[in-house]
């Protein structure tokens, strides 16, 4: 059965009967989801050697429009799991890639830390507050990351945080949503398409393994303009600016081509 032929089955038995009620009461669409991943679409993107289909952005686009068109809020959170997937299919551990495959795990981003709610305030990513420090074989990660998607439904979240051996640049981690020590408000706080459960995640700190680095330490900078950043405005474009990624959303555009032409002059 092709992707096609998988998605227009999910569309009609599941997508579509329970879209309305996903954005009348803002529920997330759980089933939708679980469906999408039955019918190997979580893992649209992840490399047929791991058991995914091994398909590329272009059709990450085509499935995420065609959503978008009948429910935001999957659609919303299906861009931040393709995103946050091209980052762990170049970087990420050979399991949590198969979990994906299987459809059996759900990934997010967690990167923007300004508060929306802030005036004048871009929701940028290649900046961080948040801080990390290794002891032994385990790095605390302290931050409040806001506009999150799936926000306390995801299974992981990609992860940003200064370097662990200097003051600038990123580092990326995969944080496993159960960790303990991450904290969701009960009521989604952020933005984002109604049901998509866009809110603030907080970690004071959160243990994660040393070897949850996603590439170099103090590499982040480069994944995001070369991978997320790209993912999630390809993403945007093809379904426009109803269901658009809040972090995206908020990005100045104009401040992404000078940090991403800061780095092509490096």
């Amino acid at each position: 059965m092709s992707y096609r032929t998988a998605l227009s089955e999910v569309l009609r038995t599941v997508i579509v009967p329970t879209a309305e009620a996903t954005g009348a009461r803002a529920k997330f669409p759980r089933a939708s989801v679980t469906a999408l991943g039955r019918a190997g679409l979580l893992g649209l993107t992840v490399s047929t050697e791991f058991g995914g289909l091994g398909m590329g952005l272009p059709e990450a686009a085509e499935v995420v429009a065609r959503i978008a068109r009948l429910c935001p809020a999957t659609a919303a959170v299906l861009q931040s799991h393709y995103a946050a997937v091209a980052v762990i299919e170049s970087y990420g551990s050979a399991w949590v890639r198969g979990e994906i495959a299987a459809g059996r795990h759900l990934g997010s981003l967690a990167l923007a830390e300004d508060d929306p709610a802030e005036q004048g305030v871009q929701g940028e990513f290649w900046a961080s507050r948040s801080t990390a420090a290794r002891s032994g074989d385990v790095v605390a990660l302290r931050a409040r990351k806001h506009q999150v998607v799936a926000a306390g439904e995801a299974d992981s979240y990609v992860w940003s945080s200064r370097p662990l051996t200097g003051p600038d640049g990123l580092t990326l981690w995969v944080v496993p949503a159960h960790a303990p020590d991450l904290f969701v408000p009960a009521r989604p706080d952020g933005g984002g398409p109604h049901g998509s459960a866009t809110s603030t995640v907080f970690a004071d700190p959160v243990l994660v393994p040393a070897d949850a680095m996603l590439g170099a330490d103090g590499g982040g900078l480069d994944i995001v303009l070369r991978t997320v950043l790209p993912w999630l405005l390809e993403l945007q474009a093809a379904v426009g600016a109803e269901a658009a990624h809040p972090a995206v959303a908020d990005v100045s555009l104009r401040s992404a081509r000078r940090a991403a032409d800061s780095l092509a002059a490096s």
